[in-house]
């Protein structure tokens, strides 16, 4: 009796692992998340939306300035152009970018955590985030605001027709985000790092956002109430800074400042953390100098409250508070300093790929050293009279930010985006977009010291012609930039449908994100809590032994 040949029972098929993308797909799960990683990618989405708006308005500024006799807007409409850009670029890019999204992302995962330590503050300040921007969104469709993004008075807080009050209450919202983002890394720091996970031991990335926390903390408080009071003295007409009735305009330079200085440290501080990992990581070296770049992170936020006066040189303060400023301002060179020589030594006889993060990395290093020296005119009593106000100033301020904090998150987005998403992105795309943003950047930005040299004065709408030239090369420059920014926004977007799975550690990097979770991390981080034996960056062990 012959036998039918049976075919065996296909496999049983196993469930894909459940992540945090994948445990919920409804709009409630997200809006109503508690996980540190959902309100990253919440985030995420939030600033890209305003970057855009910014760029926007960038575009009009230099689209206007083609031209020297201002054909394309009035003078009231250049000045709501480059304010809307300021407003939007500082308040709802730059101040919440790297913190409030790969921060928010990545510093529970680093320290061994399971979430920040309190997640429901968390969505909180991403909900105030969002209300303080469609605030301050809705002024400027209303009819703008034209007193630039330092709001300057008597004429912000009297003078001025525009929706100054409404603007200003946007931003007071928005600050409060800022404030309950750094308490919140503050208090996850100090008291939910994991077993082994000793000061010495926390990733510098760690280390910069705990810095730029305490600035968020102790400075934000500042400008939140000094803007309110700007909205007070229009509405109640009670005098702050009014001269007319008994304030000092002076005054709120003072106030200003003292918050918008270390706000730059809020912006780059975690840019610096950002280039720590990429630097180690891609010269398979241990971080030369851990202690003293971890040193400097803390350095850079402490003296950023004493050198606010160096924006008022000319503002008729005191000439010998003015020397003592402009000392102070000289010696933040030293800790940035510290971190660029520290840099390049890890590099130095490392093993380094050329991967898109360590593109990025190159560049902020070249551009943010520029923007440094730069400054350092800035802070000379007898050059800053003759700059201050001039395009130089504008030049030197977007290397420092767009040279070296947007690098700085476009180098870590490239980095972490398959922890984050599961999903590798085009290599050639990347490299080829990270290029084009170098040459673009430079080229928009670096004709703008040479007409500052030669004394075109910033927020001027129409010039002499012989600037035309100059502004015609910032202008194509702006054009080559927003296209390398466009590129990555298309194979990021390609990679989330069509990009082959991420492994858990595609870099073969260091550290709790790449060697104790999946890509993308399951809901609560880790299976187990991990423990932690060996120090940071600890890439010898694969290599040779150190020699102590």
């Amino acid at each position: 009796m012959s036998t039918v040949p049976v075919a065996p029972p296909p496999p049983p098929r196993t469930a894909a692992p459940v992540n945090y993308l994948s445990v919920s797909h409804s709009v409630r799960s997200w809006l109503l998340t508690a996980d540190h990683k959902r309100i990253a990618i919440l985030f995420l989405v939030s600033i890209s939306f305003f970057f855009v708006l910014g760029g926007f308005a960038a575009t009009l500024v230099r689209l206007e300035l083609v031209t020297p006799r201002g054909d394309l807007l009035s003078d009231d409409g250049y000045n709501k152009a480059f304010t809307a850009h300021g407003i939007v670029m500082i308040f709802f890019f730059l101040i919440p970018s790297i913190p409030a999204t790969l921060g928010n992302f990545l510093l529970p995962i680093m320290i061994g955590a399971r979430d920040l330590a309190f997640p429901k503050v968390n969505l909180l300040s991403w909900y105030i985030f969002m209300i303080g921007g469609v605030i301050a969104l809705s002024a400027m469709f209303l009819g703008g605001v034209d007193t630039g993004w330092t709001f300057y008075t008597p004429y912000s807080s009297t003078y001025s027709n525009q929706w100054v009050s409404l603007t200003v209450i946007g931003l007071f919202l928005a600050g409060f985000s800022s404030i309950l983002t750094g308490l919140n890394f503050i208090v996850t720091v100090h008291t939910m790092r994991a077993p082994g996970m000793t000061w010495h031991r926390l990733p510098l990335f760690v280390w910069a956002a705990y810095a730029t926390s305490l600035i968020q903390v102790l400075a934000t408080p500042v400008v939140a109430i000094t803007l309110l009071l700007v909205a007070v003295e229009r509405t109640l007409r009670i005098g702050f800074f009014d001269p007319a009735l008994g304030g000092d305009p002076v005054l709120f330079q003072h106030l200003f400042w003292f918050y918008s200085h270390p706000a730059v440290y809020i912006m780059i501080l975690p840019g610096m953390g950002v280039i720590n990992e990429l630097v180690t990581c891609f010269s398979r070296k241990r971080i030369f100098g851990y202690e003293a770049i971890a040193a400097a992170h803390v350095a850079l936020a402490v003296l950023g409250f004493f050198v606010w006066g160096h924006h008022m040189f000319v503002s008729g303060q005191s000439i010998y508070a003015g020397m003592v400023f402009s000392i102070l301002t000289f010696a933040v060179a030293i800790p940035s300093a510290i971190k660029v020589f520290n840099w390049t030594a890890t590099m130095f006889r490392g093993s380094i790929s050329y991967d898109t993060p360590m593109l990025y990395t190159f560049g902020f290093i070249g551009l943010f050293t520029i923007g440094g020296l730069t400054g350092l005119p800035l802070a000379s009593l007898g050059a800053d009279v003759h700059f201050s106000d001039t395009y130089f100033v504008v030049a030197h301020f977007h290397y420092i930010m767009v040279g070296g904090m947007v690098l700085a998150y476009l180098g870590g987005l490239h980095f972490w985006w398959p922890k984050m998403t599961g999903r590798l992105y085009p290599e050639g795309w990347a490299k080829f977009a990270a290029l084009v943003v170098f040459v673009g950047f430079n080229l928009t930005f670096f004709p703008q010291f040479l007409l500052g040299y030669l004394g075109m004065p910033r927020r001027y709408h129409a010039y002499p012609e012989e600037f035309q030239v100059l502004h015609v090369l910032s202008s194509a420059g702006a054009s080559i930039l927003a296209v390398g920014f466009i590129i990555p926004v298309v194979y990021f977007l390609w990679s989330l449908r069509s990009g082959p799975p991420a492994p858990a550690n595609p870099w073969g990097a260091k550290g709790l994100e790449w060697e104790a979770t999946a890509s993308p991390p399951v809901t609560e981080n880790f299976a187990d809590t991990p423990v932690v034996t060996e120090p940071a960056y600890n890439y010898a062990s694969e290599r040779e032994p150190e020699i102590v």
